[in-house]
C-alpha cells in the first residue's frame, strides 16, 4: 500500500509517520509538506526508514506540479493531519486559517482523487468540538468550529459524489495524549460537554486512521471510543510511543 501523510511533522503526523513505516503491510509513506520531512528519531528498529519520501509542495492551492503528481499517483490511502490547531488559530488571521484549514484540505483531495488508485481512502483528523450543522450557535471558537466543519462537509460530499472510487471518514478525538502533551483536567471538562469522551493515546490514532486506509472505512466518523478500540487491536505493545521518555 502507498501511503500520503500530510501534517507530517506535527504531533499526530509524525506518529502516523513512525507507525507507517514500522507496518509491513504499507510499501511506501509519502510525506507531503512544505519542507524535507525526516524519519522520526524514535522510529524503532523495526522501522524501514527505505519506506519514507518527502515530497514538498509549496503552494496547496494551486494545481499541483507534474513533478509532485508524478510521486503522489496510484497512491492508495491518504492520512490529511494538516491543519492549523485551534490554540494556534486565537494568534492568526482567520482567513489564513480558513486557507489553511479549508482550501488546502479541499483542494487537496480533488487533486489526489484524481490521480490515486480506486477505491482511495481519506482519512481527515478532526476533533470532537467541530461542528458540522452551520445553524448552530457555539458557546467558543464559534467560527473555528464551524469552518472546520465546513471542510468535514465538503469532504463527505465529495466522497459521496465519487463512491465507492473516494471513500472518506473523520477523526474526532478529544484529548490525544502522548509524549509532551499529558492529560489535562481542563481539557476533560471541555471534551465532556460532548459526551463521554475518553482521551486517546497518539499511538492509538494514528493506528485507527493507518487501518482504515488499509482495510477499508468501517465507521463514519470515528469517535474517541471507535479510535481507542481499533487502534489498540492494531497495535502491538511495542508499538507504543512512550508517554515519557
Amino acid at each position: 500500500m502507498r501511503l500520503i501523510v500530510t501534517g507530517a511533522t506535527g504531533f499526530v503526523g509524525t506518529e502516523v509517520i513512525r507507525l507507517a513505516l514500522r507496518n509491513k503491510a504499507i510499501t511506501s509513506v509519502i510525506a507531503l509538506a512544505r519542507k524535507p520531512v525526516e524519519v522520526p528519531a524514535n522510529a524503532g528498529p523495526d522501522a524501514d526508514t527505505s519506506k519514507l519520501k518527502s515530497v514538498i509542495l509549496e503552494d496547496w492551492t494551486k494545481p499541483y506540479p507534474e513533478s509532485v503528481k508524478e510521486q503522489l499517483k496510484d497512491a492508495d490511502g491518504c492520512i490529511w493531519t494538516l491543519a492549523v490547531t485551534p490554540f494556534k488559530s486565537k494568534d492568526m488571521d482567520f482567513a489564513a486559517v480558513t486557507k489553511i484549514c479549508f482550501d488546502y484540505t479541499v483542494h487537496g483531495l480533488e487533486s489526489l482523487a484524481a490521480i490515486a488508485e480506486s477505491p482511495f481512502r481519506f482519512v481527515y483528523t478532526s476533533g470532537v468540538t467541530i461542528e458540522r450543522d452551520q445553524t448552530k450557535t457555539l458557546t467558543f471558537l464559534a467560527d473555528y468550529r464551524l469552518m472546520r466543519g465546513r471542510v468535514e462537509n465538503a469532504i463527505l460530499e465529495f466522497a459521496e459524489k465519487h463512491s465507492p472510487a473516494i471513500q472518506v471518514t473523520v477523526a474526532k478525538p478529544g484529548g490525544i495524549e502522548g509524549p509532551g502533551h499529558p492529560k489535562s483536567d481542563a481539557a476533560t471538562s471541555i471534551f465532556a460537554q460532548f459526551g463521554p469522551t475518553p482521551w486517546v493515546h497518539v499511538s492509538e490514532l494514528a493506528a485507527a486512521m493507518i487501518q482504515q486506509c488499509l482495510d477499508g472505512i468501517t465507521k463514519e466518523p470515528l469517535w474517541g471510543k471507535d479510535l481507542q478500540e481499533i487502534g489498540s487491536k492494531a497495535l502491538r505493545q511495542e508499538d507504543y510511543v512512550p508517554l515519557t521518555g
